[in-house]
């Protein structure tokens, strides 16, 4: 992959990238890299390193960080050594996220907790800590991993989807407040990724049953979702803001 195959050029911007060891952060890393830009890649596994130094092919042009993106102190540790090494923070994609999935008549205290904690309040923090600098450049964009179970319910996704659905209206208020320091905020809604968590919760007869209620008949693939999330991340959608877009095959139309 390339820049100008892509059409885009990050040449000069700094992206910040959560759950970055594998799945959709690693193919929106790769993008990012292979588009010029330098990516700051952060997870909780510590594979996340391996992956930075793989990105960069032997320069030291990447950034690997560890760390638990509930932690609001290990959060501004990560992005103060962002801002120390590159100076500036243009792009961050709040892609980190957990489904524990379990009937709602029995779904535990502390499963509902964990979720709200990865799917809600870490993207929140992670842009309360870019907005300083985002807003001294006048310049920045955001862009949240919702699910198409923001907008519809799902069997055992009691938390996930109230996370996902207040993760849009989180973006919307981003997206109003912010608009005017030339920050742009906006949510993608992906049906099942295959991904190492999307084949886990979709494994067997429930995968089956899912995709034949997907008009295209399949599940979504890493690189479609990260070519979504540099659209937003561009020069070219300077002026969508406060939308969820909803990449989903066409199931959520029916």
């Amino acid at each position: 992959m390339n820049a100008s195959k892509h059409g885009y050029d990050f040449s000069g911007r700094v992206a910040v990238v959560t759950g970055a060891a594998g799945g959709i952060g690693l193919a929106a890393s790769e993008l990012f890299a292979s588009c010029g830009a330098q990516v700051a890649l952060l997870d909780r596994q510590t594979e996340v390193m391996q992956v930075a130094a793989r990105l960069a092919g032997g320069v030291d042009r990447h950034l690997g960080c560890v760390l638990d993106v509930t932690d609001a102190d290990a959060i501004a540790k990560a992005i103060g050594q962002v801002r120390a090494r590159y100076g500036r923070i243009d792009v961050l994609v709040n892609n980190a996220g957990v489904a524990l999935l379990e009937a709602a008549d029995s779904l535990s205290e502390a499963a509902w907790d964990a979720t709200m904690a990865i799917n809600l309040k870490a993207p929140f923090l992670l842009a309360q800590a870019v907005a300083p600098v985002m807003r001294r450049q006048a310049y920045g964009r955001i862009v949240n991993l919702a699910s198409q179970a923001s907008v519809i319910g799902l069997e055992r996704h009691a938390a996930y989807c109230a996370s996902k659905a207040g993760l849009v209206g989180m973006s919307r208020v981003l997206a109003l407040e912010w608009a005017k320091d030339g920050i742009t905020v906006n949510a993608v809604s992906p049906t099942v990724v295959e991904t190492a968590l999307g084949k886990q919760a979709w494994a067997g007869a429930a995968g089956h049953a899912m995709r034949g209620k997907i008009p295209v008949g399949r599940f979504a693939q890493p690189e479609e979702i990260a070519a979504l999330i540099a659209y937003l991340a561009s020069e070219q959608a300077a002026m969508i803001t406060g939308e969820n877009v909803v990449i989903d095959g066409g199931y959520s139309v029916q």
